[in-house]
């Protein structure tokens, strides 16, 4: 049974050390990047080292999952959107302040780096379209519509996609945790719909083949041991994400309260080129889970999906923004151990 991780890792102290001296003139550029490269190459070793068959660069050199694209430009002011978290704390995006808008950043550059220390298959996780939209003020841009800014976006979102498989990722995976807290923010509907069509406008620009590489990633949130959307019923927001038109599917599952009842859904929501990847690991939970544990997981969830199509992974990542230091390194490595582990020995039960 396949078994993939969802991207970020904890950094070490050593490159948040060289982060915060960087910031503040201590050491200048060449320094920084000698630390960005030390905890690439550490992270990918210790990755290898779990026997996860599919590895990511652990995102080491994004400020965050979502704002990496924004590194280096100009018009943006800091006043943008602010996503509440449960525990009261706020992450707060950007806000587009002029046009054109472009990439600071293409997530292919960060694929090469990471394919130079390793030969196992790699995972390069982008953000959404959908997200991105969010930079948009709801005010307009003059000079600038909103349509124009849209064309851009799609544009710069499939250049994303397509430089990471063309820089040699294994797959791509579209990181989508807006999915869920937008039925908190419309419970309509018509907010997730709209945040569907728009990443499939990118979609659609890739062959069936190509789409079977590219998956999608829903969860709750994860930051700082706190979730944005948990109190969101799944049951809003399965049936709209299997329109999306990618071939994977990486669902939160492991920290979900009702799991069976959400992998019922999924199994009608689902279409025979789809795999599922279901996440067995709670990167929030301090607890680093048994290998037992997520061997009974997986067997919960092959008694309901098609096993030919299923795989697991963890709910999130573990570190989605670069100054979350909520979960230790040593534990994010030892709980995707015990998911490699108890997906094998799930495998072995359940005879494939």
């Amino acid at each position: 049974m396949k078994t993939e991780p969802i991207g970020s890792i904890p950094r070490p102290p050593s490159l948040l050390k060289a982060i915060q001296d960087s910031r503040s003139g201590e050491i200048g550029r060449e320094q920084l990047d000698a630390a960005y490269a030390s905890a690439l190459e550490n992270t990918i070793a210790r990755f290898e080292a779990t026997g996860s068959p599919v590895i990511t660069d652990g995102e080491q050199t994004k400020p965050s999952f979502a704002t990496y694209p924004l590194s280096g430009i100009a018009n943006l002011a800091p006043d943008g959107v602010v996503i509440p978290f449960a525990d009261g704390h706020t992450r707060q995006l950007p806000r587009l302040i002029a046009g054109p808008f472009r990439y600071g950043i293409h997530a292919g550059s960060f694929t090469t780096a990471a394919r130079a220390y390793t030969k196992l298959p790699l995972k390069q996780a982008v953000i959404s379209a959908s997200a991105l939209s969010l930079l948009y003020p709801g005010e307009g841009i003059a000079g600038y519509p909103r349509e124009a800014f849209i064309a851009d976006l799609i544009d710069e979102a499939e250049t994303d996609i397509r430089g990471a498989l063309d820089a040699g990722a294994d797959t791509v995976q579209i990181d989508f945790t807006e999915g869920r807290l937008s039925l908190k923010l419309d419970p309509s509907g018509g907010l997730l719909r709209s945040f569907i069509a728009l990443n499939n406008q990118v979609l659609d620009r890739f062959t069936p083949a190509e789409q079977q590489r590219i998956g999608v990633h829903v969860c709750q949130g994860s930051d700082r041991d706190s979730t944005h959307s948990a109190d969101v019923d799944y049951a809003g927001l399965l049936p709209d994400l299997f329109q999306m038109n990618v071939g994977r599917f990486y669902l939160q599952m492991a920290s979900e309260l009702d799991r069976k009842r959400a992998l019922k859904i999924v199994k009608q929501a689902m279409r025979p080129n789809h795999t599922v990847f279901v996440g067995v690991i709670d990167p929030i939970n301090p607890v680093v889970e048994t290998v037992d544990e997520v061997r009974d997981r997986v067997v919960e969830a092959a008694s309901i999906l098609p096993v030919s199509q299923m795989g697991t992974c963890d709910d999130c990542g573990f570190s989605p923004f670069a100054d979350d230091t909520s979960t230790a390194r040593e534990v994010a490595f030892s709980k995707i151990r015990s998911r490699v582990e108890g997906t094998a020995l799930a495998t072995e039960e359940l005879g494939v």
